[in-house]
């Protein structure tokens, strides 16, 4: 796992300076080494700071070819490299490394771009090959690893973090409507947060010559058409299956030249990832787990009886709220973007313990819930949706049991309060996912606290439509269930933008940290898209053939348990404490001030009233100021222009 850069300059020489700025920015994410490389004719610059997890001994980058006319550099992992290593030198290839990193550059003169079928794992990766003039770039099917680009003086800027572009001579400049797109829904699946940045879309390359660039996809989910009768199987047949692929990608997640540890929660998804891993892992495995003083997020006790049934060692790293506020701005700064909630923050502190006890490679339980209908909402979905056979009055009183039973999840999750106008999202999917009404009802709380101008411009469009176009609705939406529309639609938005940033690759990476994410190996994506929607939501139970397929690997009580988020303490349920008052003064300082798109007299009024608000209100509104925080520490640290 690295940090990459590269320079592609249609007119002006590449600066060797600017180069080696940008790279070194990513020091975080690879502090085993920083290479440069410049091409003779000065127009493509490639550079990596490498962290060293496969061949500790030769496998720096960036990796010429042969005949040294193609070059690459690599952010990730390839799993099954061995494999392929054999036949390529088999048909003849000189391998320059053991790493697993370059068989992606021989398969590219051996395929072209159609070489990103045949690697599993996660990555991203620049080429540039100088026979055919073009750069080559490409992200791994979900996003798991980031890639960032710009143009900017006729000049082509990639990176694996938009500082790096920052600190290659890109301006840092706010993009007002991706600011508004990322309070209303989240964001779009390749634009960001800053102006003229943008982001290669999961499951995406980019070609890049003298005269064109283009985006092309290579992978999507392709979930089959609800009219398709699929054969008629039992459910363990289908657990089997499920069981194999998902013990198979948990297994080769564990190659590695370093240590490997497993990130621990109470839930499902890393409990059963754990207890897979210890039957493939021939010592105790440590098991990192976060824990709070408030015992309604405090996961600790769950996850300590998982890891003595697993036999793994046990580590806790308790968080308070004043260790949310002392690293809330760092943890921000690395995300690059906005959280609703301080979690993002505790796994930032996470990955930090894990560093300092000396490990660089962790699994975890990311994707899951994106590809298993994991949260309240996609339960709602199946509730509201799939109705054939149910009784109306049932629904009516699992719908107010669901509401009931995730207080947690009020505002974040579910629906809380006023929805806005969604007639267009109606229009085009026929129904409203419950994802995309919650979100709405969040931005119905945030409209009040937006500026007038900013708010006249955006707010009457919703601009839910620009969400769906950039989606292929007909080739990927269409005729499908309710269910897989909507987790298609998260996994392309929160899923890519939020969940594997701010609880994945960045908050790891701040600490030099590889996570890998066994729950999105394509294969195992593959088979669960195949199945029924009745093996991921049945009734109340999320996630059902993943309880039945790892029954005999977790506890009881895990295995009973409904999906809790993983979230930190809210800041407003503690006025008295050290990170509410962060909040409080960052919000009322000069910071807020200096963004154009709010009022900060509304956002004070705001503040002012939080202590005369029921529990539930507080934990809705804290979703509020979590991202108006963040943009302040933005605006801070990368000194934004509007």
């Amino acid at each position: 796992m690295c940090g990459i850069v590269a320079f592609y300059s249609r007119r002006d020489p590449v600066s060797p300076a600017s180069l080696e700025r940008a790279t070194n920015s990513l020091y975080h994410r690879g502090p085993d080494g920083q290479r440069q490389w410049i091409s003779a004719d000065r127009k493509v610059g490639l550079g990596h700071a490498r962290l060293s997890i496969i061949d500790l001994s030769t496998g720096d980058q960036p990796i010429a070819s042969e005949d040294e006319r193609t070059r690459i550099i690599v952010n990730g992992e390839f799993y099954g490299y061995e494999a392929i290593q054999r036949e390529l030198e088999q048909r003849g290839h000189r391998l320059r490394t053991r790493s697993d990193s370059e068989i992606a550059l021989h398969l590219y003169e051996e395929l072209g771009t159609h070489c990103l079928q045949q690697l599993r794992g996660e990555f991203a990766l620049v080429l540039w090959d100088e026979t055919n003039r073009r750069l080559f770039a490409a992200r791994d099917r979900f996003g798991i690893k980031p890639l960032f680009y710009a143009w900017h003086q006729d000049t082509l800027y990639i990176a694996s973090e938009v500082k790096a572009l920052f600190a290659a001579g890109v301006p840092a400049r706010w993009d007002e409507e991706s600011v508004y797109n990322s309070i209303a829904f989240g964001g779009h699946v390749m634009r960001t947060l800053y102006d003229g940045v943008h982001q290669i879309p999961p499951g995406h390359y980019m070609i890049a010559t003298e005269k064109h660039v283009q985006i092309n996809r290579y992978w999507d989910f392709d979930y089959p058409h609800a009219s398709l009768t699929a054969p008629k199987r039992s459910d363990a047949d289908y657990a089997a299956e499920f069981r194999h692929e998902l013990e198979e990608a948990v297994r080769i997640r564990l190659r590695a030249d370093v240590p490997v540890g497993v990130y621990l929660s109470g839930g499902l998804d890393s409990c059963a990832v754990l207890g897979l891993a210890a039957r493939h892992h021939p010592d105790p495995i440590k098991a990192f787990t976060l824990t709070f003083e408030n015992v309604d997020y405090d996961e600790g006790p769950i996850a300590r009886e998982m890891a003595a049934l697993a036999g793994a060692e046990f580590h806790t790293i308790p968080i308070g709220q004043r260790h949310l506020a002392d690293s809330f701005s760092d943890a921000i700064l690395q995300s690059e973007t906005l959280c609703v909630n301080a979690h993002g923050v505790a796994k930032f502190l996470l990955s930090k313990a894990v560093r300092d006890a000396g490990y660089k490679v962790v699994i975890t339980g990311e994707g899951s819930d994106e590809i298993l209908g994991g949260y309240a909402h996609f339960r709602r979905d199946m509730l509201l949706y799939n109705r054939e056979g149910q009784n109306p009055d049932e629904i009516a009183e699992l719908l107010k049991w669901l509401d009931e039973h995730n207080t947690v999840s009020r505002g974040l999750l579910l629906p809380d309060g006023d929805i806005g106008d969604l007639d267009n999202v109606r229009r085009v999917l026929g129904y409203v996912p419950s994802w995309i009404e919650t979100f709405s009802s969040r931005a119905v709380k945030t409209l009040p606290l937006l500026a007038d101008g900013f708010r006249d411009k955006y707010a009457p469009t919703g601009n839910y439509g620009g969400l769906l176009a950039d989606m292929d609705v007909r080739g990927q939406l269409a005729g499908r269930d309710p269910l897989n529309q909507s987790l298609y639609l998260w996994s392309k938005t929160v899923m890519a933008n939020y969940i594997l940033t701010m609880l994945g690759d960045r908050m790891e990476m701040a600490h030099s940290i590889e996570g890998r994410v066994p729950f999105l190996d394509h294969r195992l994506v593959e088979l669960i898209c195949s199945q029924p929607v009745s093996m991921k939501v049945r009734g109340m139970t999320e996630k059902y053939v993943l309880r039945e397929a790892v029954r005999d690997v977790i506890t009881d009580t895990v295995y009973r348990r409904q999906k809790h988020p993983f979230l930190s303490p809210p800041a407003t349920l503690s006025p008295d404490d050290t990170f509410n008052t962060f909040v409080q003064d960052t919000l009322r300082g000069p910071a807020m001030a200096a963004i154009p798109y709010f009022d900060q007299r509304q956002i004070v009024a705001l503040l002012d009233r939080l202590h005369t608000l029921d529990t539930g209100a507080k934990t809705a509104y804290d979703q509020i100021l979590m991202p108006l925080v963040s943009m302040c520490v933005l605006q801070q640290r990368f000194n934004l222009a509007a």
